[in-house]
């Protein structure tokens, strides 16, 4: 059993999730049963309350964790499920040893932190390890060098230096003020200097900038920061993310790793990076664009917009367009600003979310998808607002709402079942998400039918998508939805929930309860994004 600690550096947000995500996938394609922990040192015990814009999106696990988003960047360069125990925050271990606490596992002993809580840390790794039986586990520590919540975290990585083999990667800033027109390296040494000061030392330093390091820079990292200077790994600003594994191999970097770990290098043509380099070139061309419009009420912050909240929802579109031959032109559009001259459009994509704000901005956007043959893809949120909207301009309840809107609504089309309701009445607040993997039953014939049978993805008309939400559509109104024109095109096994719609004589107008980007990844597109922007291109 191999361990790769990823660290970070001067600032948050450099990508080390991506680097660890790329580290996975060339240590893969040599053959080695690998997986990744990620690290978070917040106190919450999980990511499920965590704002979007404050912390990028919820990634839903199979069994139905809520973790952080990188876990996602893991399953989608691996093309494999991981599990919430793949995600540690400093809430679970504190939870944890809590426990054990009351539970008398420690009688005799005064807790602390050291040995009490590294221990735990680095027992919910080896088990990782263990269940998974990988031969190499990566675990990117979350946060920068420095900060003092990830310290406890990166005293149980020194300690497991010393019990296993280990190697550790060190993701660092090396800034080119625009003024000064040089990289600067002295960030990162006070960078390493900093994590030396904690008993690690780093065995490759991956250098985030604008642009590869010339020599004299990678010089003066390697003598101050007593790091061979092949050691020193460029990561130049690129077009796509699904680039740098093939940056990384060109530097010889897995190689490189598996000789510090004395690793041999295995033969294997189950995994070569041929067709994940075949698909980042479309990604990259000039030419063959296809817009599309993601609306979300999460994309602010401050003056400045971010992706991070839908990330999985963007990704899932890139596949989709990479397998189409396409490069995907993303256009985000704030849902409490809607305006319905916008730039010229394929699609329109409403994603997932909660709350009230920028509700009926969506509905705009999605009754003028319906009306004037746009192709319109929703998840989630997006499957109930297109059942609202439909409701009201078609079925004629102009009332019509979701009790998450407005509880007092006369036609509640979207609520809480009652076998739901009992169990708030009960404080159960938790039990009451629909959370993780869950099967649907596919109407044959349907375009949803259609779509995942192409990608051989039904076994006796069931598929499996992941789940993140706690209203459904109101059973009292399937009649009336089905009798002017609405085609339930999936329903969960006991027939009670509504899975999937589709509008017929339209180019595109299909909505899901479930969240399919989580199961998208770059050489094995969902179904229902590929769906979405074949018609897109139409």
């Amino acid at each position: 059993m191999a361990y790769i600690f990823v660290t970070g550096g001067i600032i948050s947000g450099l990508g080390k999730g991506i680097v660890t995500a790329s580290l996975l996938r060339i240590l893969k394609s040599r053959g080695y049963k690998v997986t990744a922990i990620k690290i978070d040192p917040y106190v919450n015990v999980d990511a499920g309350t965590l704002r979007p814009t404050e912390h990028g999106e919820v990634w839903v696990t199979e069994e139905g964790g809520e973790t952080d988003e990188d876990l996602g960047h893991y399953e989608r360069f691996i093309c494999e499920s991981l599990t919430k125990d793949h995600n540690i925050t400093t809430g679970k271990i504190y939870y944890s040893v809590i426990e054990k606490e009351r539970r008398g596992e420690y009688l005799g002993k005064t807790v602390q932190l050291i040995p009490h809580i590294t221990d735990e840390i680095k027992n919910c790794i080896k088990n990782v390890a263990k269940k998974t039986k990988s031969e190499i586990v990566l675990i990117e520590i979350g946060g920068i060098v420095g900060d003092y919540e990830n310290i406890i975290f990166l005293e149980a990585a020194r300690q497991l230096n010393r019990e296993e083999n280990v190697v550790f990667v060190h993701v660092s800033y090396v800034p080119i003020p625009n003024k000064l027109g040089e990289p600067k390296t002295k960030p990162t040494q006070q960078s390493v200097k900093l994590l030396r000061e904690l008993g690690i030392q780093p065995d490759f330093i991956i250098c985030r900038s604008r642009e590869n390091l010339d020599e004299v820079r990678k010089q003066k990292i390697s003598l101050f920061c007593d790091i061979p200077k092949e050691n020193i790994i460029d990561d130049p600003d690129i077009e796509t993310v699904y680039e740098l594994p093939l940056i990384f191999e060109k530097q010889d970097l897995s190689k490189k790793i598996l000789n510090k770990l004395n690793l041999s290098e295995k033969i294997t043509n189950s995994l070569d990076l041929e067709q994940w380099e075949e698909r980042t070139r479309i990604l990259k061309q000039k030419d063959r664009i296809v817009k599309i419009g993601i609306v979300g009420k999460y994309i602010g912050t401050g003056n400045f917009k971010l992706a991070d909240s839908y990330i999985s929802v963007e990704e899932a579109v890139k596949h989709a367009c990479a397998f189409l031959g396409y490069k995907p032109e993303i256009i985000w559009i704030d849902s409490t600003k809607i305006e319905l001259n916008l730039p010229k459009i394929q699609g329109i994509i409403i994603p997932g979310g909660f709350g009230i704000t920028g509700i009926e901005g969506k509905l705009k956007m999605i009754k003028y998808c319906r009306e004037n043959n746009i192709p319109f893809l929703g998840l989630c949120l997006g499957l109930q607002l297109a059942i609202i909207e439909f409701a009201r301009n078609v079925c004629g309840l102009k009332d019509a709402n979701s009790t998450e809107i407005d509880e007092n609504t006369k036609n509640p089309v979207i609520d809480i079942l009652p076998e739901q309701r009992e169990i708030i009445k009960n404080k159960k607040y938790g039990a009451t998400m629909r959370l993780g993997v869950y099967p649907a039953v596919l109407k044959e014939g349907t375009r949803v039918y259609n779509l995942y049978k192409k990608f051989n993805l039904i076994k006796n008309n069931v598929i499996f998508e992941r789940h993140r939400h706690r209203y459904e559509l109101n059973p009292k109104y399937h009649k009336i939805l089905q009798n002017n024109g609405m085609i339930f095109s999936g329903f969960s096994p006991d027939g009670k929930l509504v899975e999937f719609i589709e509008l017929p004589n339209h180019k595109f107008f299909v909505a899901t309860q479930a969240h399919p980007e989580f199961k998208s990844n770059l050489l094995n597109p969902s179904p229902l994004f590929y769906g979405f922007v074949e018609s897109c291109l139409k």
